[in-house]
């Protein structure tokens, strides 16, 4: 009888353990609701500008807003560990910053503020509801469903949409080309002019140049991105379709590019990176996600959460094991790659002709 009891409570704790994991999915969209509302408030920016914690009222007053609704937000914030509490005197306490919330502040050197605002923007999220008919062959791609054109397509018709995916992904470079060259610090040696293929803004190009000043930076996009890219001392912006070609240089660079194409096209990329470098002496130096890394990786479930994304939002993209690079890589034509870990979701992969 005892032991019987025992089975049906581990059958219940089970049960309500469920449940509780059942809805942090059903809700799970509201942590990313949250902070896009704190960012779009000025909360990140109010706090780090402010000598000291801030109280409700002094925050409220900031945001001109009501101090129950906010305490309400701010409740929430600090639970998920976006913001903290912290003493003003020995009755009150006010509102200070975390290092996760310093991620959300605007026109700082790390901030990930522009990408929360892509991915919670109305376009993006509109494909997810087309997933599922897609994985049927019941609908076209996801995003295409959505809003009748791909992702490029849509952004080059819509101007403030392009302004927000490549302030988006000048915040992911930001981040991104600072790793590299913290954790692969000698894999611009030797280069005297590169190519950022599909580098929008230029971000990344210039920040490249900014750490080894002996390079000449080419920002080579869509016409209608680099149109719009601001000019910089030792950068040459070239409009063009990597699908035709790729300006001459001594490497290559393509940092979160090929994840975002079916393998023809990757293929079909680096042929094109490979026709464009020094047959004895060039590179092409991929940064992008290697699934299947150690266990422990610490982003792994970023990894795979993007992988899901380029379902969603790309023509085919996706995420790349080892194997399923070293197919491309080998399919385009190089005879030898390395593959070197970052502490990052993503890989440098150096690929040689």
């Amino acid at each position: 009888m005892a032991l019987e009891f025992k089975k049906e409570k581990n059958n219940f704790d089970e049960e309500v353990a469920a449940r509780e994991d059942m809805w942090k999915i059903i809700l799970g969209f509201t942590p990313m609701a949250l902070v896009k509302c704190a960012i779009e408030l000025g909360i990140p920016d109010i706090l780090e500008n402010w000598e000291s914690p801030m109280t409700l009222a002094e925050l409220a007053s900031e945001i001109k807003c009501s101090q129950s609704t906010l305490y309400r937000i701010m409740r929430f914030l600090i639970h998920y560990k976006v913001f903290q509490e912290k003493p003003v005197s020995e009755t009150s306490v006010g509102y200070a910053q975390t290092p996760l919330s310093r991620l959300l502040t605007r026109n700082v050197k790390h901030s990930m503020a522009e990408l929360v605002l892509l991915e919670t923007s109305p376009v993006m999220l509109a494909a997810w509801h087309n997933l599922s008919a897609w994985v049927l062959g019941n609908a076209p791609l996801p995003f295409e469903a959505a809003h009748g054109n791909d992702l490029w397509g849509f952004c080059a018709e819509n101007p403030s949409q392009n302004k927000l995916f490549n302030d988006a992904m000048a915040c992911d470079f930001r981040v991104a080309v600072a790793t590299v060259i913290e954790g692969c610090p000698k894999v611009f040696e030797g280069v005297r002019t590169l190519v950022d293929v599909g580098g929008g803004d230029g971000t990344a190009i210039r920040l490249i140049v900014d750490a080894c000043p002996w390079i000449k930076g080419i920002n080579f996009d869509l016409p209608h991105v680099v149109d719009v890219a601001p000019a910089c001392v030792g950068i040459e912006h070239v409009g063009g379709s990597m699908f035709d070609h790729v300006p001459k240089a001594d490497a290559v660079y393509l940092m979160k590019i090929l994840h975002d194409w079916p393998d023809e096209d990757c293929i079909n990329i680096l042929r094109k990176c490979r026709d464009a470098i020094p047959k004895d002496t060039g590179k092409v130096i991929v940064v992008d996600a290697v699934l299947e890394r150690e266990e422990d990786h610490e982003f792994k479930g970023v990894a795979l959460m993007l992988d899901m994304i380029m379902m969603a939002h790309t023509i085919k993209g996706k995420l790349r094991t080892s194997k399923e690079w070293s197919y491309v890589i080998g399919e385009a034509g190089f005879t030898r790659y390395t593959i070197k870990h970052i502490r990052a979701y993503q890989s440098v992969i150096e690929v040689y002709p």
